[in-house]
């Protein structure tokens, strides 16, 4: 988890660092994402990668993972990223795209990407793929940013809020 990011003027905190914090103040309260067996590989400002392990529970009558458990993987993923600058961050909205079934047994890996943001929202693609690197589905998120802060305190990121 480290990119080359300029210090914080106020406090010396960079970016990935902020970003790295907000992850470890927000998994913790994150039971959905934890009792899924999410787990957060990397996170930088705007981006967030995880993986899930599809397990016999999540199974769909075609004996495919359900829909809905890769949806909440793209969504936790979505959240992580949109949240990295210490800004409490909600979905306004999502789609999804599934493109290729996941079987029991696989690793499922979530990478969040922001694409833009600007004043209060913004837009995320999230792309979920197997251990194999086969695309799953592709997500995107729409961002609104609401009142708080994730760990109060802290320094937010500002760029591209207004």
């Amino acid at each position: 988890m480290s990119e080359t990011a300029l210090p914080f003027p106020s406090t010396g905190m960079d970016p990935q660092a902020l970003a790295e914090a907000t992850v470890r103040a927000m998994y913790p309260r994150d039971n959905a994402s934890q009792s899924l067996g999410m787990k957060v590989l990397e996170v930088g400002p705007g981006r967030a990668r995880l993986s899930m392990l599809v397990r016999s529970d999540m199974l769909n009558g075609h004996a495919t993972c359900h829909g809905g458990f890769i949806f909440a993987l793209a969504d936790s993923s979505f959240a992580f990223a949109c949240n990295s600058r210490n800004l409490n961050t909600v979905a306004s909205g999502c789609s999804i795209d599934y493109v290729a079934p996941a079987l029991r047994d696989d690793v499922l890996t979530a990478e969040a990407q922001e694409r833009t943001l600007a004043g209060r929202t913004g837009v995320y693609d999230i792309t979920v793929s197997n251990q194999d690197g086969k695309v799953i589905a592709l997500f995107r998120g729409k961002s609104y940013r609401i009142k708080g802060e994730v760990i109060a305190g802290l320094p937010a990121a500002q760029q591209g809020h207004a």
